[in-house]
């Protein structure tokens, strides 16, 4: 069997962090998924939680799926950090690390002596990435949210109609601030190899929403004009929408070339519209969106959206189905090619139970980044952690009889 199909026979390689240890104070999304691209490229990455445990154990609708999600391949350790004790362990365990990441708010860090002045006087090879609402300047005290950054950094404006500004539907900027963060310390440990110190890395949602948007705001500066709402603008391309067709279905169709355009309306019988000279080029049917769209509507709304994917797929068209995230379980592609992995969920009604989460979208060497470890049960691996910091048995008891540990 391909091995492709049959992870099982794949041989077992060392992944390219092996052997580096992150300790992540983090929570919600974007500290962790810094975490969990670390954790799936073969750090050993240890999450700190308070000794109730991290909120998104728990979160309900539209958070269910935070912490099975950017937690997997990590160890869990539970501590209060309010008592000396509990606080004596995180420092001996984030000075032991190669890498510190947290993502709590300006000045939290330092209180408890966490912060990266304090550690690296410990340990001068550490790297240590904050993950914060804003970098250093004038808006740094302020709280941040993905959707909050999202409004405020033009995101949603963009993804909006006009006059209604509206959310990407994912933590984009969460996800990518963890992703810029596990970039950052990557890139600081390559540094360390040539000069032995460690540095802080900083990584911020308003400035990576910013990022995101960057493209419109270098099109403002090109052409001189703003950038319209995505659903109000002007396509470069006059084949490029969604489309209502038979049934009640949606779909995506796209032709945004000419050559594109002459195998489009060969594969649909359109002879009419490929002998139109008033449509010959793209920049001719741009400009005739006005006619030519609701012409293609009326024509493409007599086939079901099954019959035209057939049809785009044989002639190598651009086309997408409309899906739902749900849905996605059954993606023959994602199916074939290893895309999902199982888990067991450690919190909440369905602990236990397997289910199947996504994996980072890259290969290595021509393997996927695996599942290792199911994302940890709350302190699951406190007592071997403790172990390896020194700490005797009778001590853990101690700790946890102290109620600093759990």
């Amino acid at each position: 069997m391909n091995a492709l199909l049959n992870p099982s026979s794949v041989p077992a390689r060392a992944l390219p962090l092996a052997g580096l240890r992150v300790v992540e104070f983090t929570h919600m999304v974007m500290g962790p998924t810094c975490g969990m691209v670390l954790a799936d490229l073969g750090a050993e990455v240890i999450k700190v939680e308070p000794v109730d445990g991290d909120r998104t154990r728990h979160l309900l609708g539209a958070g269910a799926g935070f912490f099975p999600m950017f937690n997997r391949n990590k160890k869990s350790i539970a501590l209060d950090l309010r008592t000396p004790e509990g606080l004596e362990v995180a420092i001996r365990l984030a000075s032991s690390a190669d890498v510190v990441a947290q993502n709590f708010k300006p000045g939290v860090m330092a209180k408890y002596g966490l912060d990266y002045a304090a550690l690296s006087r410990l340990n001068e090879r550490l790297v240590y990435v904050n993950h914060a609402g804003f970098l250093p300047g004038p808006y740094e005290h302020r709280t941040a949210l993905d959707e909050v950054v999202q409004m405020m950094g033009g995101l949603a404006y963009m993804t909006g109609r006009p006059g209604d500004p509206l959310r990407a539907g994912s933590s984009v900027n969460d996800i990518m601030g963890g992703m810029f963060g596990a970039i950052g310390a990557m890139a600081a440990l390559m540094q360390r190899a040539a000069t032995g110190r460690g540095q802080e890395v900083d990584s911020a949602l308003f400035e990576n929403n910013v990022f995101l948007v960057g493209q419109h705001m270098m099109q403002y500066a090109v052409t001189g004009q703003p950038a319209a709402p995505m659903p109000d603008r002007i396509s470069s391309w006059a084949v490029y929408d969604v489309f209502s067709v038979k049934d009640g279905g949606q779909i995506f169709l796209a032709a945004v070339s000419d050559a594109q355009w002459v195998t489009f309306c060969n594969a649909m019988g359109y002879a009419d519209l490929k002998a139109d000279a008033g449509l010959a080029s793209n920049n001719d049917r741009v400009r005739a969106r006005g006619t030519l769209l609701p012409e293609l509507r009326q024509r493409l709304a007599q086939h079901t959206a099954e019959e035209l994917s057939a049809i785009f797929e044989r002639h190598g068209l651009p086309f997408a189905p409309i899906m739902r995230p749900e849905q996605l379980f059954d993606d023959p592609h994602l199916n074939a090619t290893g895309g999902l992995a199982d888990i067991t969920l450690p919190d909440g009604e369905r602990a236990g139970e397997t289910a199947r989460v996504t994996l980072m979208p890259l290969r290595m060497d021509g393997q996927r980044m695996a599942v290792r470890t199911d994302p940890p049960r709350l302190g699951q691996h406190t007592a071997e952690l403790l172990a390896g910091l020194g700490y005797t048995p009778a001590q853990v008891q101690a700790l946890q009889a102290a109620s600093a540990v759990a």
